[in-house]
């Protein structure tokens, strides 16, 4: 009963719901479908988790404490609250308790939460903006480029179709009019066969169509929904984040500003390549010599491919960076459709010297005499007695070493320039460039001895150089002289005198006793006035070197013919390979002068090198165009050089050097102008055969100094001085290497010291002597010694150790040696006619008795050039 009592006034302890034990929910959970590419979904569930605050009652307990703002949950599934079991009456709440100005301070608390929030989401809400802004800008430009893209095209192709129908308008009118009633009735019935169709279709597959004004609206049936176009919101896709869930919208997707440049580029490539299809680009090409693939792609703007292709076509195999002709780069650049410019190497040298001059610009000049001759024959003592000055005792050894040049003014006024040639053959280089800078040839020979090989030659390049002839018969005043035999001579060589019929002047003088030599000089000024000699003297000048040489304290040194024009002090000039500016300017006669007319052999001061005898001298406008023409010839000068020497085929050389047939003597010739350096190459280079020859190794003007010994010691060359001599330090350099320096001021003495050199470097020639014969009388075989001939010297001798003959029925079966000689088991040296004796051959068994033994020995002959 007790029991009974106890249970009485309590409630049964059960559970809400049966068969579950639940908990109040703490969170409110929401499902969100969240959608992927190709049609994936995802269902997502999110989750609201709510914060309970707790302080203690009035009477001690734990009592929730409830906001007074609190944000409304998002959207989620409703929760069915259960029905739990009655709850004691609530404590009295915190708030109740709080004073007012507490209450005041809560609630501005709670205000200024809810300003910060609205803040963020108002800068959330610019953030979005400003993005929808920049992106909308970027679509707009990139509208506005598509636009003005479509509407160039438009542009052209309405013009094309302007065009087209321009011309084809009055052809096609009734085309056009037969098309436009034909697609008019097809369009009827085709609107007629559609409308039936539709009456005749069931009435749940017609469209619906929604009725104006009325709110009862037909739905249309579901339609596949059309792709989203660039500017309106896409479907969502990739992750899907809380605050996106949460805020109740997506962020709309923009396209990335690579995105963007791609198709910024696109179009620009589109237009571009339109413009080219369109119309090419042809270009004007500049060809050198020499241009390679690439080069040539790249001045034409094409592609490399399309270059190598297009040679490939011509049969030509090359690579981008190999060299090809400039005929083949303009076939090439003519087929690509471009216009070739052909440049050269040599346009450096264009505008050089200037064109020719006006009638009335020109004024009268000396005439320029050169004075030929045979070695001996009177041709400086001629200038000597003309110029009243002694020349001929400054010559080593009587005769001329090199080109002078003079001028001589005559009682009347009238001036005539000279220009002395050696006579000797191995000026034959200079005497060529000293008619070729003349106007009047006077040919001296002398009436005792006649016309000369020498006199010849000299005939022979007045013809070349179109001169007319003075003929000089001198020395006629020595016993013995023949005036006659000198011109009937004359004429075995088309020189046709006027003493006997022809048109060419012959004066009788005497250069030693000064006869004549008025009527030769009035012979001079009257074939000068009848060649009416002329040249412009106000225009930059144009000469000839006549000799050039390296003098010490001075430099290099040239001789110079002005032809036409001026030259004066400052000017800058090209000669030959070299160039310079004029320093000074020094007359015949040693003294200084500013400017040198035409006419007039004057010596130039101031060259950077020694220019060669018979180069062309021009003023040229400055000095960056003076280097420019320098560089451009002695690059041509060196690939000129190098193609000389590589034309000798190394084959032949190298065979040559293995037999040991060719022999060479290198020298090192040093001398004192241009011209005495080429005349001493000449002629020794005159001297070389197939087995000996002459290298020079290095030839120039100026003294021998350390360098030269140098290169003659590295490879055991001889050095040879001309009219100059060594440096102390070379002469000590040669001393200590035991160098061969050798001086010459007569270049006869060079000549034949070079030929007794390469004389003795010939191989001597070999000559074979018959020394005597033997017959074979019996054959004896000797152990360990082979077969022994039993002989009889039937004629001369035979010797030990020479050469000897088998002959069997007079005809040769072996050459050889002797190893044994012996007479009465002794050896001796030889056996002589009339004598037996036993003779055994070397390395040789097959003798019989009968056959004829023949002796025989070379012997060496020294051979001469």
């Amino acid at each position: 009963m007790t029991e009974d009592k106890s249970t009485d006034g309590k409630k049964k302890l059960g559970l809400s719901r049966p068969g579950k034990l639940e908990l109040n929910k703490t969170v409110e959970a929401g499902h969100v479908k969240q959608s992927f590419s190709h049609g994936r979904t995802k269902a997502v569930t999110v989750e609201v988790r709510k914060k309970k605050t707790y302080a203690p009652g009035a009477g001690g307990r734990m009592t929730e404490v409830k906001a007074e703002a609190e944000a409304p949950p998002p959207a989620a599934a409703p929760v069915v609250e259960e029905a739990t079991p009655e709850a004691p009456p609530p404590a009295p709440s915190v708030s109740d308790n709080l004073t007012s100005a507490e209450k005041e301070a809560r609630t501005r608390a709670l205000q200024d939460a809810m300003k910060g929030d609205d803040v963020s989401k108002m800068r959330e809400e610019d953030t979005r903006l400003t993005a929808a802004k920049r992106r909308e800008a970027v679509e707009a430009r990139v509208r506005e480029d598509e636009e003005a893209a479509n509407a160039a095209r438009r542009a052209a192709e309405a013009a094309d179709e302007e065009k087209r129908q321009e011309e084809e308008k009055k052809a096609k009118e009734a085309e056009e009019a037969r098309r436009r009633s034909e697609q008019a009735e097809s369009a009827g019935v085709t609107a007629a066969a559609k409308l039936k169709a539709a009456e005749n279709a069931p009435a749940e597959e017609r469209p619906a169509t929604p009725v104006r004004g009325r709110k009862d609206r037909v739905e249309e049936p579901a339609r596949p929904a059309p792709a989203a176009r660039r500017g309106e919101q896409r479907r969502r896709s990739g992750k899907l984040t809380v605050s996106q869930a949460l805020g109740g919208g997506q962020e709309e997707r923009s396209r990335s500003l690579a995105a963007m440049r791609r198709a910024r580029e696109k179009q620009k490539g589109r237009m571009m390549g339109d413009a080219q299809s369109q119309q090419k680009m042809v270009r004007d090409v500049t060809l050198p010599e020499t241009i390679t693939v690439q080069e040539l792609a790249s001045r034409m703007s094409e592609k490399g491919a399309d270059v190598i292709k297009a040679l490939m076509k011509m049969g030509v195999m090359a690579t981008i960076n190999q060299s090809i002709d400039a005929d083949t780069a303009e076939l090439v650049a003519t087929e690509l459709g471009h216009n070739v410019k052909r440049v050269s190497d040599s346009d450096v040298e264009i505008g050089l010297g200037g064109g020719e001059d006006d009638a009335d610009s020109l004024v009268s000049r000396p005439p320029v005499v050169t004075i030929m001759g045979h070695v001996d024959h009177g041709k400086t003592s001629l200038l000597d007695a003309l110029r009243e000055t002694d020349v001929v005792a400054g010559e080593a050894g009587g005769i001329t070493q090199h080109i002078g040049a003079y001028q001589v003014t005559l009682q009347s006024g009238a001036k005539i320039s000279f220009i002395d040639t050696p006579g000797h053959e191995a000026f034959t280089a200079m005497r060529a460039r000293g008619a070729k800078v003349t106007d009047i040839v006077i040919l001296v020979v002398a009436a005792d001895d006649g016309v000369k090989p020498q006199t010849i030659e000299a005939i022979r390049h007045a013809r070349a150089a179109k001169a007319p002839i003075i003929v000089a018969i001198n020395k006629i005043d020595k016993p013995g002289a023949d005036p006659s035999r000198v011109r009937t001579e004359l004429l075995s060589h088309e020189i046709q005198v006027e003493e006997m019929g022809g048109d060419v002047l012959s004066i009788e003088i005497s250069a030693k006793a000064r006869t004549n030599l008025d009527k030769l000089e009035e012979a001079i000024l009257l074939q000068a006035e009848l060649l009416d000699l002329k040249a412009n003297p106000d225009r930059p000048a144009e000469g000839a070197v006549v000799e050039a040489r390296m003098e010490k304290g001075r430099g290099p040194v040239a001789t110079i013919l002005v032809q036409r024009g001026t030259l004066r002090v400052g000017d800058i000039f090209v000669a030959g390979r070299e160039w310079g500016r004029v320093r000074a300017l020094v007359d015949d006669h040693g003294g200084s002068v500013e400017a040198a007319g035409p006419g007039t052999p004057v010596e130039v001061i101031g060259l950077n090198g020694v220019p060669s005898a018979g180069d062309e001298l021009v003023v040229a406008d400055s000095e960056a165009k003076a280097r420019e023409i320098s560089a451009f010839r002695q690059h041509r000068e060196r690939q000129a050089k190098a193609a000389l020497q590589s034309r000798s085929t190394l084959e032949q050389m190298f065979d040559k050097i293995k037999e040991g047939v060719a022999q060479e003597l290198p020298v090192v010739i040093k001398g004192d102008v241009q011209g005495s350096v080429e005349a001493i190459v000449g002629a020794i280079e005159k001297m070389a055969t197939d087995e000996v020859k002459v290298n020079v190794l290095h030839a120039a003007v100026g003294a021998i100094n350390e360098s030269d010994v140098t290169l003659a010691g590295a490879s055991q060359a001889l050095i040879i001085g001309f009219n100059v001599r060594a440096n102390p330090q070379a002469r000590t350099h040669a001393r200590r290497d035991e160098i061969d320096i050798r001086y010459y001021s007569i270049i006869y003495d060079v000549a034949d010291d070079l030929k007794k050199m390469l004389s003795g470097m010939l191989a001597p020639t070999l000559r074979e002597n018959l020394l005597g014969y033997a017959e074979i009388r019996e054959v004896f075989n000797i152990t360990k010694v082979g077969k022994v001939a039993g002989c009889m010297i039937t004629e001369g001798v035979v010797k030990r150790g020479a050469k000897v003959r088998l002959l069997r029925d007079d005809v040769v079966i072996h050459e050889g040696e002797l190893s044994t000689l012996q007479r009465f088991k002794d050896e001796v040296k030889e056996v002589k006619e009339g004598y037996e004796c036993g003779m055994s051959f070397a390395n040789y068994n097959d003798i019989q008795a009968g056959d004829m033994i023949e002796c025989f020995e070379f012997e060496e002959i020294a051979r001469e050039l």
